[in-house]
Order: C-alpha cells, then structure tokens, then sequence
C-alpha cells in the first residue's frame, strides 16, 4: 500500500495545502480544516442514491447521507478520489462526474462532539455501464435506497436531525441535481 494510502490533505483557511494527517486520526475533538468530497449517485429514472452510514462509523454512525463521500489522498485529484471510493464504499464505476457545489465548505459536530470540518466539493456522477448495482462495503455503509430528489429534499426540510449536517448543508446542489434531472415541461 502506498505511503500516502491513508493521509489527508490538511488545508489553511483558504482552501490551500499545507500538509497531512492520518485519516484515522484526524477527525476528533478539534479536527483541522481538510480535504474531503461528496457524490450523488443518479440513476436514469431520475433518483439519487442515498446512503446510511454503518453504525461503526466514528461520526454521524447511523444517519442517512449522499451516496457516498471521503478524502483525496495527497497528490490525488479529487474526481480520482471519487472514483476509487466508488469502488470501496458500493463497489460500482462511476461516470458522468460533474460539480455540483466545487466550493462547498462546513464545519460540524455530532453528539459525541466529533467535529468534521472539510472543504467538501460535492458532484454527481451515474453508474457506469457495465458497473455492478450499488454493493454496500459493511464498514462503511449500513444500507441504501434510491430516492426522487424532491423527496429527499423534502426529507431534509422536515427531518434534518436523521441526515447527514453535510447532506442538509448540500440543498443548493441537491435542487440543482433536481432540475438536471427531473427538467420541467
């Protein structure tokens, strides 16, 4: 595995690099500002694929996110980053990557005061053809299920608290990714 398999970029507080951390290690109590990404998954009747997060995950275990999200490695581009995790967190390619919010940005702390704080550029992207359906990694994900948008963005007006604060964080994009692919008469 290489050297850099399992480091963060760690950003200053103009989104510019300036070093590493663990992965593991850097999401605490006081977590530095770092790199990260999100990806909705869309698929050709016009649904996304939302994600629930394994209750093993040390923040947000168990809450209902994008389709799956995580870090660059150094040196990585972040579309890259997107693609190998793909392929970790549901086995699938993807394809069709386009920016949904490219300088999304937050900061958050769950109830066990584990703070994620990241510039998280968000995309959308579909299966690939010939990709497998979504397969779930256990350690990861704890199930999925593809929704309309506009449910899902009625899911975030109602029920923030059972969602990611990243996913809420997202309605600008997740409206966009409506109109992309639910588009009016």
């Amino acid at each position: 595995m290489p050297e850099t398999a399992d480091l963060v970029v760690l950003l200053d507080d103009d989104g510019a690099p300036i070093g590493t951390a663990p992965r593991e290690g850097v999401h605490t109590t006081d977590t530095p500002l770092h790199l990260a990404f999100s990806c909705h998954l869309v698929d050709d009747a016009g649904r996304t694929l939302v994600s629930r997060r394994a209750l093993g995950k040390r923040s947000w275990p168990g809450v209902w996110t994008n389709s799956f999200c995580g870090h660059p490695r150094p040196d990585e581009a972040v579309e890259d980053a997107v693609r190998r995790h793909g392929r970790h967190e549901l086995g699938i390619e993807v394809s069709d990557l386009a920016p949904l919010l490219p300088e999304f940005r937050y900061r958050a702390v769950d109830a066990a005061g584990v703070v994620e704080n990241e510039v998280c550029p968000v995309f959308s992207a579909r299966l690939a053809p010939g990709s497998p359906d979504p397969a779930p990694n256990p350690d990861e994900v704890a199930e999925l299920a593809w929704v309309e948008v506009d449910d899902l963005l009625r899911m975030v007006e109602r029920t923030p608290w059972a969602l990611s604060p990243w996913l809420v964080g997202q309605v600008e994009g997740l409206r966009r990714l409506a109109r992309v692919v639910q588009p009016g008469p």
